[in-house]
Parts: C-alpha cells; sequence; structure tokens
C-alpha cells in the first residue's frame, strides 16, 4: 500500500528541497513551459514558493499550510503553483527577491511570490502563518485576497507588475561611469565600517548577526596595506568571538549560517558549504596575520569537519546540513547538564562545565549550547588547579561529547553538488592544505575540481549548476563559472600544475562569451538562457560573493599569470559600475573592497625556479606562504621545463639551487636562494 495519499510533479526532481514537497496535497509544479503555458491557458496568477532544504521556517509553512488539505485545495483552485529550490535557480530567486524587497522593505525564505501568466511579480512577502498571529494575516486570507485583486481589479494588478518588472530590469542598464579608483574610496568604505562595528561583541550591526567573511577579510588587508591597527581589531575581535560562541560548533568543527542574538550564542543551526568555504579562508587568513592558535585550531577543525561530513564519495562537496533534527531545531547540537555529567567523571563535568556555560537551566530551550564563557586562566584559577589540568579536561569533554554525539540522529544533509559553491569550497581547501600541509586538505579540492570537469561539464565544454543522484542539470550561471575558475587558479598555485591554469583559461573565454556585457559587467545568466522578466547582473556580496566580484578577481590574477592587460581592465570597469556604492555600503561589497584592494596595490609577484619535491624549493615556498600576501601570484617552474608563462621566461637556478624571484609588475629583484634573503624582500 502506498504511504503516500497524494504525488504531485515534483516527484520527479532531483532537489531534496522539492523532493520534500512531492507528496504535498499541493499541486505542485518545477519551474517550466509546463506550468507557464498553463497559466496562460487558464488565466491564472503564479504562486511561486521558494527556499531550500535547510530553510527552518521553510518547513515550518510546508507543515502548516502546504500539507494541510484544505489550503492545498484553495491553492489548487486558485493559483498555478510552482515551487523553485533557491540554490538550483539563484537567477529566479534573485530575481523575485528583488521584487519582494521593493514590495515590503525586507526579504528571506520561504519566499512567496504572485506572479501574473507571464511572470512578472505583483505581489509577495515571505513567510505566511496559517493563521493569523504576529502580526500577520493568515495564508488562506493572503490566498483570497491576491486571487479576487487579479479577478476584479486586473488593471491595478498589471500596472504593479509593470513597474515592478522595469525597476528589475535597471541593473543591466548599468554602466562604467568614468573618474578614477583611488586609495579614498578604501579609506571611506573602512570609515563606514567602523560605525557598524559592534566594539563590545564583533561583527556589524545588531542581531541577527552574520559572519561576514568577506567583510572581515578587507579588513585584514587594510590593516596589511597601512598598518590600521583598528582594521586589525575589528577583525580579530569578531573572529575570536565567532570561535567562542554558539555560532560555531565546538565539538564537531564547521560555522552555522548566523547567530540570532548579538552576541554569537544561538545560532540558526543549519550549516552551509559556502560559509565554512569562506571563513576557512579568513580563519587562515588571520592566523596569518596574528600567529594566534585559536584561529589556525579553527581551520583545522573545520577542515576535518568538511571532509567528514561535507564530502561526496566520488569527489565534490554536498551542499548543507539542516537545521532541524528529529523535528526540532538544533535537537543534534544541545544538551542537558544531566547528560553531559552521566559522561564525564565529575572533576572532569564540572571543569567542561565552566568553560563552557553549562548549567541546570541552559540557554536554549531548557538545553546547553556549548559557548566559551570563560578562558582557561580563569577556570584554572577557579578551581586552583593547572592551566594543562584544564586543558587535558576540556579536550577530554569534547572528545566523549562528541563521540556520544555522533549516535544521534543527524540533521538531513542536502546532496546536491553545486559548482559555485563547490569553487568556493575548492579555493579555500587548496589555500589553506598548502599553508598548513594538509595533503588531505588539498587531495580533496584536487578531486572536486576533477568531479565538476567530469561530471558537471556538458559535451561543448560548458558547465551545469548541479548534481544529484547521477543527473547535473541548469546551465550553470555567472557565478558558478566566476568561482569555479577563481578556484582554478587557487590549485594551480597550490599544486603549480599547468592543467588547472589551462581550464581556467578555457572557461575564461566561456565566461565572455555567455555573460559578458560590452557595456560592462557580466549578466547572470548566459546568452542561451531562457528568457526570464529580466536579464540581471548581480554586484552585490551576500552570504556569497556576487558572480561580478568572483569574475574581476579571477581576471586581475589571470592578468597577470597570463599577462593579459585586457582582463585588468575589464576588472576596472566592474569596480567603476560599483565605486560610489562599495564605498557607502561597504558590508554589501566586502568581495568586491578585496578586488578593488588589489587592482590599487602594485602587482606583486613571486617566480620560483626549482625541483618540486627538493627541500630547498619547499622551504622557499614555504616561507612565502606563511605570510598574508593576498595579492601575490606565485609561480612555480621546474630546472629545464620551457614555461608558457611570461611570469617564468627565462628564470633559471642560481648557482645550481633553487631560486626565488621577487618582481613588480614583471621588474624583478635579484633572485635569491636563501629562507632568509627572501623574509628580508617580502
Amino acid at each position: 500500500m502506498n504511504e503516500h495519499k497524494y504525488t504531485n510533479r515534483l516527484i520527479h526532481e532531483t532537489s531534496p528541497y522539492l523532493l520534500q514537497h512531492a507528496h504535498n496535497p499541493v499541486d505542485w509544479h518545477p519551474w517550466g513551459e509546463e506550468a507557464l503555458s498553463r497559466a496562460r491557458a487558464e488565466d491564472k496568477p503564479i504562486f511561486l514558493s521558494v527556499g531550500y532544504s535547510a530553510c527552518h521556517w521553510c518547513h515550518v509553512m510546508e507543515h502548516e499550510s502546504f500539507e494541510d488539505e484544505e489550503t492545498a485545495a484553495l491553492m489548487n483552485e486558485l493559483f498555478i503553483n510552482i515551487k523553485v529550490d533557491r540554490e538550483e535557480r539563484p537567477d529566479l530567486d534573485a530575481i523575485y527577491m528583488d521584487a519582494v524587497q521593493a514590495m515590503t522593505g525586507q526579504g528571506g525564505w520561504p519566499m512567496s511570490v504572485w506572479l501574473t501568466p507571464d511572470g512578472k511579480p505583483f505581489h509577495g512577502g515571505t513567510y505566511y502563518p496559517k493563521e493569523p498571529r504576529y502580526g500577520m494575516p493568515g495564508f488562506q486570507q493572503v490566498l483570497r485576497a491576491v486571487a479576487d485583486a487579479y479577478r476584479s481589479r486586473r488593471e491595478q494588478v498589471d500596472g504593479q507588475a509593470e513597474r515592478l518588472t522595469a525597476m528589475l530590469r535597471r541593473t543591466a542598464s548599468l554602466r562604467a561611469d568614468g573618474g578614477d579608483l583611488g586609495d579614498e574610496l578604501l579609506e571611506e568604505a573602512l570609515g563606514q565600517m567602523r560605525q557598524y562595528f559592534d566594539e563590545e561583541d564583533g561583527g556589524f550591526g545588531s542581531q541577527p548577526k552574520f559572519p561576514q567573511p568577506m567583510t572581515l577579510d578587507f579588513a585584514l588587508m587594510q590593516y596589511r596595506r597601512r598598518d590600521d591597527l583598528d582594521a586589525l581589531y575589528m577583525a580579530e575581535l569578531t573572529l575570536e568571538k565567532m570561535a567562542h560562541g554558539g555560532i560555531y560548533d565546538q565539538l564537531g568543527g564547521g560555522f552555522h549560517r548566523y547567530s540570532v542574538d548579538a552576541i554569537w550564542l544561538v545560532p540558526h543551526f543549519e550549516k552551509m558549504l559556502y560559509d565554512n568555504a569562506q571563513l576557512l579562508r579568513t580563519y587562515l587568513h588571520a592566523w596569518q596575520v596574528t600567529g594566534r592558535p585559536l584561529f589556525r585550531r579553527v581551520v583545522e577543525e573545520t577542515i576535518d569537519y568538511v571532509l567528514r561530513e561535507m564530502t561526496a564519495p566520488g569527489g565534490g562537496f554536498f551542499s548543507t546540513q539542516d537545521a532541524d533534527s528529529e523535528g526540532h531545531e538544533g535537537k543534534f547540537f544541545v544538551w542537558s547538564q544531566q547528560e553531559i555529567e552521566a559522561l564525564l567523571d565529575p572533576h572532569t563535568a564540572a571543569i567542561f562545565g565552566d568553560y563552557f556555560g553549562v548549567s541546570a537551566r541552559g540557554n536554549f530551550e531548557g538545553k546547553n549550547i556549548l559557548s566559551v564563557m570563560r578562558s582557561v586562566e580563569q577556570v584554572a584559577q577557579r578551581f586552583q588547579v593547572g592551566e594543562e589540568t584544564v586543558k587535558a579536561a576540556i579536550a577530554r569533554g569534547r572528545a566523549l561529547l562528541f563521540e556520544q554525539r555522533e549516535q544521534r540522529i543527524k540533521p538531513a544533509r542536502d546532496e546536491k553538488i553545486l559548482t559555485e559553491w563547490n569553487g568556493l569550497m575548492i579555493h579555500a581547501l587548496a589555500e589553506c592544505g598548502v599553508v598548513l600541509n594538509r595533503a588531505d586538505a588539498l587531495d580533496a579540492a584536487v578531486q572536486a575540481a576533477d568531479f565538476v570537469l567530469a561530471r558537471m561539464s556538458q559535451p561543448d565544454g560548458r558547465l551545469y549548476r548541479s548534481y544529484k543522484d547521477g543527473q547535473a542539470r541548469f546551465n550553470a550561471y555567472l557565478e558558478d563559472y566566476a568561482a569555479f575558475i577563481r578556484s582554478l587558479i587557487a590549485l594551480y598555485e597550490a599544486t603549480f600544475d599547468l592543467r588547472w591554469l589551462g581550464e581556467a583559461t578555457r572557461l575564461t573565454q566561456l565566461m565572455f562569451a555567455q555573460f559578458h556585457d560590452p557595456a560592462g559587467g557580466f549578466f547572470q545568466t548566459g546568452v542561451d538562457h531562457e528568457q526570464l522578466v529580466a536579464r540581471r547582473k548581480d554586484f552585490i556580496d551576500n552570504a556569497t560573493p556576487s558572480g561580478n566580484s568572483l569574475a574581476a578577481e579571477a581576471l586581475l590574477r589571470l592578468a597577470v599569470l597570463l599577462d593579459k592587460p585586457v582582463y585588468r581592465d575589464e576588472a576596472g570597469r566592474i569596480l567603476l559600475m560599483m565605486k560610489d556604492a562599495m564605498a557607502r555600503q561597504p558590508t554589501g561589497f566586502g568581495r568586491l573592497l578585496g578586488v578593488l584592494d588589489a587592482y590599487l596595490a602594485p602587482s606583486q609577484e613571486i617566480a620560483i625556479v626549482g625541483r618540486r619535491d627538493d627541500p630547498a624549493t619547499q622551504a622557499l615556498l614555504a616561507e612565502v606562504r606563511r605570510r598574508f600576501l593576498p595579492h601575490t601570484i606565485v609561480a612555480l617552474k621546474e630546472p629545464e621545463e620551457e614555461s608558457m608563462l611570461p611570469l617564468l621566461k627565462g628564470r633559471t637556478l642560481v648557482d645550481g639551487k633553487p631560486a626565488a624571484y621577487v618582481c613588480e609588475n614583471y621588474a624583478c629583484k635579484l633572485p635569491v636562494t636563501s629562507v632568509e634573503a627572501l623574509e628580508k624582500i617580502l
């Protein structure tokens, strides 16, 4: 007997999020011509619901409304209903999120938008409760009101749809105005960041608080550029508070999506691949700058988490882990005091509990989210024991609790593999792998890049966006190309295997052919993408970097590696298009500000000649890699190799020894063969 009373068209999809809704009584369609034709034929408005599998409120709205037969009957009668996974279709998500934000002043998921049959938005919001509450109307009320407006006030609806659609098309007409790009833009952006900075708990703004790794990276770059101690303080305080907070998984490593409070204590418990990819690099950079063991430990533990829980058997990285398990948010991650005391001996439990702020009352729905409430020194003083005793108790407690937690029912994992997010993680693991001598991290990065090239490439060499259950789908977007190209450049600089640079060059040519606008910048969708109500350009660095930021960053590096000044010019045009916006709203352009920093810095290249396996070559490389040199480009060639790279032309061993040539804009200082001499130059 079939346990499901209903099955709708989503049953044929690969997205875990869409499959979650395949047995709703709602007559869901995936986005596509069948649904749009039906809306036109029946002259019915479209209800578009957009979410993702790890989204807590998406699950709530499904349970309250989409599983409810009465609500579903109303939806089926009045609308053509379409479900979209925002992670598979960032194009649709971005267009209609712009519309919802214009209509309501805010956005989020689940996103609920009503469209005319030709796809133009006219009404929207986010989560709607089934019954009126939180000062919000009930979902059934909204459904009836929207359907009534569409039927009886059609002129108003069409007028609203036209105005919104015209607004959505604005980014396509953005132009690079004249003017210069100068250091004053970096200073203005840093000044704006200071105004939003929380001096007490780190981060920007109040609650909820998001990690913002791109903004923190930019702060570290400003410290490096001009010894700005304020910029270093903003980055260091934030990274320390996050590493000690509940937003960081104190037992298993890795970061949750964001903190609902201002003190990083209570997270929204889902874990996303893209957050952890970006935070890996930011913590690595903070360690390179400060040498603090805390930052290195966070990087090592987060690598362990990614390799253990987010890596697909055949290569590639999974997308997300859910906030909920067994129907409760955070259940997998929280502890009662009794559970901890049952696992640990009384002395260890007392020290562990004091360090992690464990109490009988708890700090989250009667349970405890582990977060560091006291320093090791403070705990040692309170218990009148040595600091080594405290460290041993914390380590023992973490190991035993983690082992016990592994027996629990884990949150669901969204196992689709996305090109963009894999690009971000490949970049992070390649960089962390070579800096920290983590061969396992570098191997995982190489395997993932091979996976994307083998399994997520179309016969003509173009990329797909998403892969799940043996099936690659959806033409890749700008952000997929740009993130993956950037990761291939990072792999070249980690391994010096020219194959990665060859693939990066090929895909860059494809990116221009598919997405480039001769007026400047790149569109999010390719030339042969389906016609949507708008073809937009994305510049804002949100939870992930925008496609244009990633493209500009990759182009700047390729301009140096391949000696292609035209790539640098293109990056400059993107920066000019956003010149005023990024200075005024720095937290919305963290990655692009990093690109601006690179654009304004004199280019520094390090050409190393020597056998890869020669300890002297390795020592020179290690001296470069232990430093935070965000814009320095490193290339290597074997002594007899004829390299295609302009940077390596004519470079030779010196007196038979491996040598490093440090260059600015291709003009090189005298080569050095010792680590001490290289240290002096750097």
